[in-house]
């Protein structure tokens, strides 16, 4: 019996990747003009997107504690064994809460075989190491292959993103107030990474255009080994920069593999729209 992958919606990844490789995704919550709404499945990203450039304020919740017990319960009772994928556990209380219920049931069941492994990584980022997991676990993997190959994926992944308006980062207490103001009056673009699942700021540049060209830099000061690797771009609503991105990066380095996709409803209610996120190996797996 294969083993089944489990994740959350942070991930990123679309309908289409869950179908494709036996994904079971289960949903964070979305909190939009006092409505709840189940990420990835009843609100899109683009929903949250316009409805935050009309000014609506944005909320979201983790994955519950009985919508845990009740899919973990679901498998182990069918002695179906399987890996949870979670979500950053310093950007999200979701994965704690999911190794309490773990915590529960292995109690209740001793020999229930399943592993929650947290990523500390983010949107295409943690996609892409959801989606190397998959890609064993339909292999025939063990637990313990894909437990070791998703937490190296995860230990070695780079996030570098932009934010479009740093007001957003602000209302969710990433920048003061101050600063949010001054970067929006002078166009300052603050360029962060994830360092151990928390966001951290590397630098701020001046100018939408020499933002771009400052994350290809830093990708060659970070990473190596690019063509034989996923890379991956995700944006708020802004195609058109994320491709722009995606052809400075071929350009520079002969990458074929880019996988481009939008920052979701969750991940997005805080970034904003006009993100633009770069994720790849800083160290490929051999």
């Amino acid at each position: 019996m294969n083993v089944q992958l489990l994740v959350d919606s942070a991930c990123d990844l679309t309908a289409e990747y869950f179908e494709k490789y036996n994904i079971d995704m289960l949903p964070l919550t979305v909190h939009l003009n006092e409505q709840e709404y189940k990420d990835g499945i009843e609100i899109s990203p683009k929903e949250v997107y316009d409805a935050m450039r009309d000014g609506a304020g944005t909320k979201t919740s983790q994955v519950s504690p009985q919508t845990f017990q009740e899919t973990f319960l679901n498998y182990v009772e069918k002695e179906q064994p399987f890996v949870y994928l979670a979500f950053s556990s310093e950007l999200s209380g979701t994965y704690q809460t999911a190794k309490m219920i773990e915590q529960e049931v292995k109690e209740q069941h001793p020999d229930a075989k399943f592993e929650i492994v947290n990523t500390k990584c983010a949107s295409i980022g943690y996609g892409l190491v959801v989606l190397r997991a998959a890609k064993l676990a339909l292999e025939g993997a063990s637990i313990d292959e894909i437990v070791d190959i998703a937490t190296y994926h995860a230990k070695h992944m780079e996030h570098i993103f932009t934010v479009d308006d740093l007001e957003y980062l602000y209302r969710g207490g990433r920048v003061s107030r101050t600063a949010a103001f001054v970067g929006s009056l002078l166009r300052i673009k603050p360029l962060l990474h994830v360092d151990d699942g928390k966001l951290v700021p590397i630098e701020k540049i001046r100018g939408t255009k020499r933002v771009l060209g400052r994350m290809v830099e830093v990708m060659e000061e970070r990473g190596t080994d690019f063509k034989n690797q996923t890379i991956g771009i995700s944006h708020g609503d802004d195609l058109e920069r994320a491709e722009q991105l995606a052809e400075m990066i071929k350009e520079k380095f002969g990458v074929e593999d880019i996988l481009i996709e939008m920052v979701g409803s969750v991940i997005g209610a805080h970034s904003g729209p006009g993100t633009i996120a770069l994720f790849f190996l800083n160290k490929p797996y051999k």
